[in-house]
C-alpha cells in the first residue's frame, strides 16, 4: 500500500471542485434523480467558513485520487448523531493504495480538532466489514429506506 499522496481541504484546492461534484453525484445521487446543479450548491458550502461541512481531496499532484466529507448530519432518520465522515470516493485506479484510510482518518482528525469525541458513518451493508476492519463499530443496522448500517468512531475525552 502507497501513502505517496496529499489530502488538502478542497478550499485550498478549488481546482478540484468539479470533479469532486461529478464523483459525488454519480456514485449516490443521479441514479434517485437529483440534479446534479443540487450537488454544486451543496459542495458550495464547503467552499466559506471555517466549519462544518469540509470536503476533503487526496491528489497526487494534480490527479485526484479521491474525495471524503465531514458533514454535521449524513441521514436523515438519525438528526441526533453528529458530525459524520459520508461521501468517501476513491477513483477505481487509486484503490487499494490507502486512500479512503487515509480520507477518512484525515475527516476524523478534523471533527477532533472541532471537539468532536465521537464521529459516525452510513454504509451498505456489503461495506460493514470494511469499516469495521478500519475500527469503526456498528451502533445500529437497517436504518432507513436504503437500510443502512451506522458506525461509530469513539475517542477519548482528552482534558
Amino acid at each position: 500500500m502507497t501513502t505517496d499522496f496529499t489530502i488538502s481541504d478542497l478550499r485550498r484546492r478549488p481546482d478540484f471542485f468539479d470533479i469532486v461534484a461529478d464523483r459525488i453525484w454519480r456514485a449516490w445521487w443521479k441514479r434517485h434523480g437529483v440534479p446534479e446543479a443540487y450537488i454544486v450548491e451543496r459542495l458550495r458550502e464547503n467552499m466559506v467558513g471555517a466549519g462544518l461541512p469540509v470536503a476533503l481531496v487526496a491528489h497526487r499532484e494534480g490527479d485526484f485520487l479521491g474525495t471524503a466529507s465531514l458533514l454535521v448530519s449524513d441521514l436523515d432518520e438519525r438528526p441526533e448523531y453528529t458530525p459524520w465522515v459520508a461521501a468517501v470516493w476513491t477513483e477505481p485506479e487509486a484503490r487499494r493504495q490507502g486512500v479512503a484510510p487515509g480520507l477518512i482518518e484525515r475527516a476524523c482528525r478534523e471533527a477532533l480538532e472541532r471537539g468532536h469525541s465521537r464521529v459516525y458513518l452510513c454504509a451498505a451493508p456489503p461495506r460493514r466489514a470494511y469499516y469495521e476492519y478500519l475500527g469503526w463499530t456498528p451502533v445500529e443496522d437497517e436504518v432507513g429506506p436504503l437500510k443502512l448500517t451506522v458506525f461509530m468512531r469513539e475517542w477519548p475525552q482528552i482534558s
